[in-house]
């Protein structure tokens, strides 16, 4: 049996360990530059205000209805989740992480066990020692217990938060509640497919043909047909380092100036290596990607994104910086004005298996460099220590006007309690 675990409204929850008097009533999340609203809580949803909601559009809303209103505080919404994660590995050694409000536990050889009565003491002990409230689904397949999992978020008052699918009717019977738009896996242009088809729920999807699926969804669409049916297909993985990784920002203005965009770019470049090294990886491509307002009709667009092959792996801050301005020259042109700016590393390498090149490879110099600076940087605060290609004076911020305190990874910011 397998078990998928989901945080309740996470985002939103974070903020309400630390603001008890928000419980039960209506809070909001918004994403970065508090754009649009990307967490909500039961009673922010019912009030309908939709995922997605530009702020701007609802601020009236907000205010009239007393919605609290969060700035995206991904400090501390990490580090709950590392909180909750850990927590979760002490049931079963067989851990997946799948996002930071989700995970999967094996818990094959726990057949003498009530999965029910674990399932409910996972939630006591996450909310206890976290106050993040979560939901359990149990099933014999990981797509199988997303719905379980769905079923125990959707009916807390039957379930209290917890749900099996152990029988072949109870298989049938939520797959035949679960509509084909909200099945794990299934994404907008193939529901609309399907819906066009007469296929309505995930119950219609498990009676498809099995070449069908293939022909037109491919083996993953497939492996997702065989899961729902019961059949183990969808195996648990662990966890691995992620295959790319991206720095991209909107900016807080419309940028004109290269000077500007470049110490953005740099920082972005700066910000990939960091993350490079943590999880002891070289990259040997990068991308550079410059956009214009496109919600600015009255105004010029231009868009442009180039991909460097490097001619060598590396996870150097320095060399990094580099070939990013090198990419930024190339597709930069002046009269536009910008909104947006990224960098993306690929093509990675395990740091300590590097294959030497004939005439040109990486500066050796830089692999202990980088060590003192990641730890200076850890010791000192982020980006204590900066390139010269980065502003020393200027300290970039994203619009956060309602950013709560990092209550859990800064000092300076520790709840205070009066006793």
């Amino acid at each position: 049996m397998y078990a998928l675990i989901d945080c309740n409204n996470f985002y939103a929850s974070c903020e309400r360990v630390f603001r008890p008097d928000l419980r039960g009533k209506p809070v909001v999340v918004l994403s970065n530059n508090d754009g649009c609203v990307i967490a909500r809580s039961n009673e922010a949803k019912d009030l309908g205000i939709p995922m997605g909601a530009p702020a701007y559009q609802f601020k009236q809303i907000l205010d009239e209805k007393n919605i609290a209103v969060f700035s995206s505080n991904f400090a501390l919404y990490g580090d709950m989740s590392h909180r909750v994660m850990d927590i979760l590995g002490t049931f079963c050694p067989k851990l997946e992480i799948y996002s930071i409000d989700e995970a999967f536990l094996d818990f094959e050889g726990f057949d003498l066990h009530n999965l029910n009565e674990i399932g409910l003491q996972m939630r006591q002990k996450v909310l206890q020692w976290t106050g993040i409230p979560v939901s359990v689904g149990f099933a014999p397949t990981k797509a199988l217990a997303k719905v379980a999992n769905r079923i125990a978020k959707k009916f807390p008052e039957r379930t209290h938060g917890v749900y099996s699918i152990e029988t072949e009717e109870q298989r049938i019977k939520a797959l035949k509640w679960l509509k084909i738009e909200d099945v794990w896996g299934i994404g907008r242009k193939h529901a609309r497919r399907l819906q066009e088809m007469n296929i309505r729920t995930a119950y219609d999807f498990t009676q498809l043909k099995d070449k069908w699926v293939r022909e037109n969804m491919t083996v993953v669409g497939l492996r997702l047909k065989l899961d729902l049916q019961g059949i183990p297909t969808i195996e648990m993985e662990d966890v691995k380092s992620k295959k790319n990784i991206a720095t991209t920002r909107t900016f807080d203005s419309n940028y004109t100036d290269y000077e500007k965009i470049a110490e953005r770019v740099a920082g972005f470049a700066v910000s990939c290596a960091e993350k490079l090294r943590a999880q002891k990886s070289c990259c040997n491509s990068i991308m550079i990607f410059i956009h214009t307002n496109g919600f600015r009709e009255d105004m010029e667009q231009y868009s442009k994104n180039i991909v460097i092959k490097l001619p060598y792996a590396t996870n150097s801050s320095i060399e990094l910086v580099g070939f990013a301005k090198q990419g930024l020259e190339r597709i930069f042109k002046k009269g536009y004005a910008y909104k947006k700016a990224g960098v993306i590393v690929m093509d990675f390498s395990p740091e300590d298996n590097q294959q030497l090149k004939l005439f040109e490879n990486r500066n050796v110099k830089h692999i202990s460099l980088m060590k003192v600076v990641d730890k200076l940087n850890r010791k000192y605060g982020q980006q204590k220590i900066r390139l010269a290609a980065q502003d020393m004076g200027r300290v970039w911020k994203m619009k956060q006007e309602n950013l709560s305190p990092r209550y859990t990874t800064d000092i300076n910011d520790i709840i205070t309690v009066k006793s």
